[in-house]
């Protein structure tokens, strides 16, 4: 493959990871426009803890990961008693602020003869992990989707389990989850943690990816669009969000001749999918068909042998 092409899929992998953090919070019944905050977070913590501090990467990710899991449950703490609207504005109001607090940080340590580190409106340069140690475009992207296979993993798990029996009562009757003795706000809170956690992985991927972050990069538009793949893709289950970051990054990307209006596109494909598929491509009602279908099928097989 060439360079432009492990790019676009090394884009789609990471964005996933946000995608999948709004599908989350979805599941539950709220509306975050504030992902971009922990996917920012997630970037300058990894970031600053390889290029600053020389620790490996696998630290710095669960650094990122960690930093943006504890934020999303502070401030979940804080915003999900407000329920509906005012914890969709709230949300939207904190990822402001952590840009401008991003926008004028400068911590910047010497390496090498050098200034590292954060530094306010310029970003963020010389995350260089992938050149120091001669990790390859390729190389890089296989990693991507490793961490990407385990966080399905895990959310497929967890959607078999009474947690995600739990998330998705609450985003269908929250009245109906108290009688029965749930503490709502508690499992909303954990639900914000892990979507916390899951932007902050693939915001450290992109720092290194990029080897470059800046502030501007996590405004509100990469929070709309992770909540328009997730209402696209569908949330039925995890894989839905992927579809619609295909269909964004991959498709939309592809196609030259509407490069011009790819918003617009992007955007009348939204409107008309909420009109027709609420809930998206894969909703609930069409992954319950798929898997009695999958089933019929593979107990067709078994009578067969």
């Amino acid at each position: 493959m060439d360079g432009y092409v492990i790019t676009v899929l090394s884009n789609i992998g990471m964005i996933s990871f946000i995608a999948l953090s709004a599908y989350l919070l979805l599941v539950t019944g709220e509306i975050s426009f504030g992902q971009q905050a922990y996917f920012g977070l997630g970037a300058y913590a990894a970031g600053a803890a390889t290029a600053m501090f020389g620790l490996p990467i696998w630290a710095g990710i669960l650094i990122g990961v960690g930093a943006a899991a504890l934020v999303a449950m502070v401030v979940g703490a804080l915003t999900l008693r407000l329920g509906g609207l005012y914890f969709s504005i709230s949300t939207l109001a904190f990822a402001e602020m952590v840009r401008l607090i991003l926008l004028t940080a400068e911590v910047q340590v010497e390496v090498d003869g050098e200034m590292v580190g954060p530094d306010g409106a310029n970003g963020f340069h010389d995350i260089r992990w992938m050149f120091e140690r001669d990790i390859s475009l390729a190389e890089f992207m296989l990693i991507i989707y490793c961490l990407l296979a385990l966080v399905l993993i895990v959310l497929a798990l967890v959607e078999r389990s009474r947690l995600g029996s739990v998330f998705r009562m609450l985003g269908s009757d929250d009245l109906l989850a108290e009688m029965q003795g749930i503490n709502t706000v508690r499992y909303r809170i954990l639900a914000a943690g892990m979507a916390g956690g899951i932007a902050g992985i693939g915001g450290s991927l992109y720092a290194h990816f990029t080897t470059y972050v800046e502030p501007q990069f996590f405004n509100v538009m990469l929070g709309v669009h992770a909540l328009a793949y997730g209402l696209i893709g569908g949330l039925g289950t995890a894989f839905g969000p992927l579809i619609g970051v295909a269909i964004d990054i991959g498709f939309l990307e592809a196609v030259r001749f509407i490069q011009g209006y790819r918003m617009i596109v992007f955007g009348g494909l939204v409107a008309v999918l909420l009109i027709f598929m609420p809930r998206g491509i894969l909703d609930e009602d069409r992954v319950h068909r798929l898997k009695g279908w999958f089933s019929r099928r593979r107990h067709a097989g078994t009578r067969g042998n």
